[in-house]
């Protein structure tokens, strides 16, 4: 009897880790390394990220090491929907990108902890191990671009200043999610000027695309 509660205590204490990984080769290099380390248990593999959320809801794990780019449901919506659901799990970001448009966005979702798959077996564990002690862990090159953009100097003036009244009216109406269409029909414009406003728009303010720029209306108070 004694045996037996003594491995059911030493299981209780172990760091439950699910693979979210489209890659299958992946998910089974990491869970024969892991299954090797002391205090991990692999509980689960997901080779996607919506099979990643279904198996976070059955197995509750305590990190999850998450892949960035999937086919479906990526890792950004994937680490979001999460913790979202789940929010004392910590994801480990897995992956083999730096840039920008993945590294901030996943990072904004509420990842915790983002490394390289050039990362050594010892590293991830280790990283695992930090995670379940609260403490973050971040790929030296990620954590050198990300004190380089808080280094960066501030604009003197809001980036929104420099739009024009015309296109103060259309960053309004797309915060408000109206298409081109519908912003063309109030504003009583041609459609071919109102996508001119809107691209003019995404370059004054540094966004991407038109969600970006709604978020940043709101952020600014710019939208009504």
């Amino acid at each position: 009897m004694s045996m037996e509660t003594g491995i059911e205590t030493e299981a209780e204490t172990s760091i439950k880790v699910l693979l979210v990984d489209d890659h299958e080769m992946v998910r089974i290099g990491l869970a024969a390394v892991l299954d090797t380390e002391d205090g991990i248990e692999v509980v689960g593999e997901a080779g996607s990220g919506e099979e990643g959320i279904r198996l976070a809801q059955e197995y509750k794990p305590d990190v999850v090491l998450m892949d960035l780019v999937m086919e479906g449901m990526d890792g950004i919506e994937a680490t979001r929907q999460l913790l979202k659901m789940y929010p004392e799990c910590k994801v480990i970001v897995l992956t083999s990108y730096l840039d920008d448009e993945k590294m901030y966005p996943v990072i904004e979702a509420g990842a915790f902890s983002y490394l390289l798959k050039t990362s050594r077996a010892n590293e991830v564990a280790d990283a695992i191990r930090a995670a379940a002690r609260g403490q973050s862990v971040l790929e030296s090159q990620v954590a050198s671009k990300m004190m380089n953009r808080f280094r960066q100097p501030q604009a003197a003036t809001p980036a929104h200043e420099e739009l024009t009244d015309r296109e103060m009216d259309v960053l309004r109406l797309v915060a408000k999610g109206k298409s081109n269409q519908d912003i063309a029909d109030d504003l009583i414009i041609g459609i071919k000027t109102v996508k001119f406003h809107v691209t003019n728009i995404l370059a004054k303010l540094g966004v991407d695309d038109r969600t970006q720029a709604a978020i940043y209306a709101y952020k600014n108070g710019l939208a009504e």
